[in-house]
């Protein structure tokens, strides 16, 4: 039986976005102790606060402070905590409403087991020595036995407002790619290309899928194709890509290699940026020990007739 591969996989991005002003001053007073909610058309506080109604639509800037206090609503226990989460030891995830809000804000509560926790139960804000500005500003809630805490009437008015946050997304997960992938990528290993042709269109589709996605039918007969192939579309990037030892611009296509129905994408080198167009010939330049092509280079040969890649765009 064949090996079946898999491997980690990391896809991770970070996320810039810019604040209005109820998000600015909820996130600002979270870096100063102070939690803000909005006060909507209905007289409902929401915590987290939101900038339009959610019933009517309408534009919400009424900032109400909630007291840092609160009871929890519902939670689960997290056995184990993963990288990223607020705590590195097993917690409760909870929704507290806060005393005065009319919703519940989700967060960590710091509990020594799930006999500990309930719902019902009076828990408080445990705020983060260093505070920038963010939900991390509560590192979490704790137990509390004590009297609800009374808000100081802050109307979200402060110094230096956040006026922006930087979110980093990250998935981890193992990929494990499938027979026809597992056969396509082994065949890369030898510097082929192989795909899979459909049964009933006869299309040939590289990277092969393992089945026709416009027939819908298994597919299982291999195909090499290329290894030379024409440029069918194709962009510049001028933005360099963290960890990518490519200085820009650089032309990122889509190659028909020949013999397959469907277009695969990579890089063009051997020839300056803005003299790639589409139906330039090219074929693979392999590095040593590559497990794929590091790039594209063109030919030599006259382009290709449009009539020939036209359906491949």
């Amino acid at each position: 039986m064949p090996e079946v591969l898999k491997a980690p996989l990391v896809v991770e991005f970070p996320f810039t976005r810019s604040l209005g002003p109820v998000q600015s001053a909820f996130l600002t007073g979270l870096r100063e102790c102070v939690v803000l909610g909005v006060r909507t058309t209905d007289d409902r506080v929401l915590v987290p606060p939101v900038e339009y109604d959610p019933v009517t639509a309408d534009e919400l800037r009424d900032l109400v402070e909630v007291a840092p206090t609160g009871t929890v609503t519902t939670w689960a226990w997290n056995h184990a905590p993963r990288r990223g989460q607020p705590l590195d030891t097993p917690f409760a995830w909870v929704l507290v409403r806060l005393d005065g809000a009319d919703t519940a804000l989700l967060h960590a509560l710091d509990a020594p087991g799930p006999e500990a926790v309930h719902t019902g139960m009076r828990v408080r804000v445990r705020w983060a020595e260093d505070r920038a500005g963010a939900i991390t500003d509560i590192a979490c809630f704790e137990p509390y036995d004590g009297e609800a805490a009374r808000p100081g009437g802050h109307a979200g008015e402060f110094e230096d407002p956040v006026t922006g946050i930087v979110a980093h997304a990250r998935l981890d997960y193992t990929y494990s790619p499938g027979r026809a992938q597992s056969a396509y990528i082994h065949a890369l290993a030898d510097q082929r290309t192989v795909g899979e042709r459909c049964p009933s269109c006869h299309k040939v589709y590289v990277p092969p899928r393992g089945a026709c996605p416009t027939c819908g039918v298994a597919t299982a007969e291999q195909v090499e194709v290329g290894p030379r192939g024409t440029v069918t579309t194709f962009c510049i990037v001028n933005i360099k890509a963290k960890n990518l030892d490519i200085e820009v611009p650089y032309v990122y296509a889509h190659i028909a290699l020949d013999g397959a129905d469907l277009a695969l994408h990579g890089r063009i080198g051997g020839i300056p940026y803005d003299e790639v167009r589409m139906g330039l010939r090219v074929e693979p330049v392999w590095t040593q020990g590559g497990r794929y092509p590091d790039h594209y280079r063109p030919t030599g040969e006259p382009d290709a007739d449009y009539e020939t890649y036209k359906e491949l765009l």
